[in-house]
């Protein structure tokens, strides 16, 4: 019997010395492979390799993408809506400024531990939970103006492709199953090919088995527990694990090779690690994906935890949006690089209120100028083609350098600054050339920029329910006429005749109450988000929502 048991374990020794030196997967060790095939002109940075390398496809003008979806057992929190809210923006980006067609797909978790601990205490069936939360799941990204994936693909709906996953691993020498009907994947079985994440190496594994080869061998297929859902299998009665899951979604939808896989940090290991695993050893290929892109965690400001549902430190979308809106998300999100931890406190998201109120009001000054409602001393036209044309320059630059949107947004908000310094209002018009056109290009260029990172910076909620009555513009346009009627009837100066004194013609004094009224108009219209700007001797207007007390630089016209 001893004797057996040697044999047996010299067997092993040299089957997995076989596999590892290439008969089964054909390479030895976590070298990465530059794909072949079109090269999208940008750099990302790969986990794999834990530098940028350049973003080659496996087809021209097409990426498949897979990327971890949630599992449906709570609300979804901000650390959820930043994961997927950066890659969205990343998705948009390749799809608009590099011409690259996205076929994205994501897995719901609708069967868990954490799923059935909650029913539980719900006294309703797991499908019921995961049913409710899923669908809030969906609703929360689209308030975020998050773009579905082509499709998305429930667990419970592919054990049967799971099961067939799991039982080519058995056959092809990398899984094995106990005599307790659990099946585990044999971390020995491939050698020095695991371990491409951080942590992996130093993991102990998962609890499990005792009969488990290798305290690291993880879980494919579990046996059911009583009052637990169960699925047959070859293996006896069970249900999956958590990593297999994708692995077999993924694989039924792209096959053996997938150009990006996308996830948060926190899911490179063990997560992201037993994919590769999994999936290497069930296609029996080299490298199954090219690009593994990893987002940071969201901290609330001075906790050095991820925001996260254990923790009970989280804010959920639903209350998020009662204070922000999507659009400030977006711009929070694009401050700072979506590879990179990122504090949330009510300072940042000021932060990214204000950067948005810069460009809008940048974009409404611009159009006032181009209808002739705002007049300006003469612009330096040739100064601002320049620096459009060094601005476009400058976004793609940085969108290419592993989607590099603070940068980005550094250049538009430069832009703007550019563009606010040749617009000084002036009382009278001195009847040079204007410059309307390169307003229009630049305003039309950021518009397309931030429609790109799912931004549109004249769009306000509040104003758009109210304009739906059909009469709240023209209504506030009427308004607007009428009392830049009367304050240029106020802003008459007397003639010389008049006043019979060589000093400087000044107002009539019987005049200046209208002024002080039409002051007071614009001052008590401004909290109820109708912004008035007196420019000189005209006036403009726009609706903005949430907007308080007088604007910043707004000149008095008494």
């Amino acid at each position: 019997m001893w004797r057996f048991r040697v044999e047996t374990k010299l067997l092993r020794g040299l089957l997995n010395t076989f596999r590892t030196n290439g008969t089964c997967c054909h390479v030895s060790g976590k070298k990465w492979v530059k794909p072949s095939g079109f090269d999208t002109g940008l750099k990302t940075y790969n986990s794999l390799t834990k530098q940028k390398e350049p973003l080659v496809l496996a087809r021209e003008g097409v990426a498949t993408w897979y990327s971890c979806g949630p599992t449906v057992y709570d609300h979804a929190h901000l650390g959820h809506a930043c994961s997927y809210v950066r890659f969205d923006i990343l998705q948009r980006i390749l799809s608009s400024f590099f011409g690259v067609t996205i076929v994205h797909a994501m897995v719901i978790t609708d069967i868990d531990d954490k799923i059935i601990r909650r029913s539980w205490e719900e006294n309703v069936s797991p499908a019921v939970i995961a049913r409710m939360y899923e669908d809030e799941f969906k609703k929360d990204m689209l308030s975020l103006k998050v773009i579905p994936p082509a499709v998305y693909l429930r667990v419970t709906e592919n054990v049967h492709h799971i099961v067939l996953f799991i039982d080519r691993i058995i056959r092809n020498g990398h899984a094995y199953a106990t005599k307790e009907g659990d099946v585990y994947f044999d971390i020995q079985s491939i050698g020095d090919r695991y371990g491409r994440f951080a942590g992996a190496v130093e993991s102990q594994g998962e609890a499990g088995s005792s009969s488990k080869r290798d305290q690291r061998d993880f879980a494919l297929w579990k046996q059911s527990k009583p009052q637990e859902p169960f699925w047959e299998s070859p293996w006896g009665r069970g249900r999956p694990g958590w990593h297999i899951e994708c692995s077999t979604v993924a694989s039924c939808v792209f096959g053996s090779q997938l150009d990006i896989h996308s996830g948060g940090i926190d899911l490179a290991f063990p997560h992201h690690e037993n994919e590769v695993a999994q999936s290497e050893a069930y296609h029996q290929c080299d490298q199954w994906a090219n690009y593994f892109l990893h987002s940071g965690h969201l901290h609330l400001k001075g906790s050095a935890e991820k925001m996260s549902k254990s923790l009970k430190n989280y804010i959920t979308i639903k209350d998020f949006l009662e204070s922000y809106s999507a659009d400030e998300f977006r711009m929070f999100c694009l401050l700072t690089k979506y590879r990179s931890a990122i504090d949330y406190s009510d300072s940042s998201m000021s932060e990214a209120r204000s950067s948005l109120g810069t460009i809008s009001t940048f974009i409404h000054d611009a159009q006032a100028y181009m209808k002739g409602q705002l007049q300006c001393s003469a612009v330096q036209e040739d100064l601002l083609w320049e620096r459009f044309a060094e601005t476009k320059s400058a976004v793609l630059k940085a969108l290419s350098d592993d989607f590099d949107t603070p940068r980005a947004v550094s250049a538009l908000m430069n832009l703007v600054y550019h563009g606010n310094c040749q617009l000084h209002p002036v009382s009278m018009p001195d009847g040079g050339v204007r410059s309307p056109a390169v307003f229009g290009a630049i305003i039309t260029y950021i518009r397309e920029v931030l429609e790109v990172f799912g931004i549109d910076p004249l769009y306000r909620k509040e104003a758009d329910v109210l304009s739906g009555s059909g009469s709240l513009q023209a209504v506030v346009e009427q308004l607007t006429h009428f009392r830049s009627e009367v304050r240029a009837f106020a802003l008459t100066r007397q003639d010389d005749s008049t006043t019979g004194s060589s000093k400087k013609p000044g107002l009539y004094p019987d005049r200046i109450p209208l002024l002080k009224a039409c002051d007071s108009l614009r001052n008590d219209l401004a909290p109820l988000g109708v912004l008035i700007k007196d420019r000189g001797a005209t006036s403009t207007w726009e609706i903005k929502a949430g907007q308080r007390g007088q604007d910043k630089g707004q000149e008095t016209s008494s």
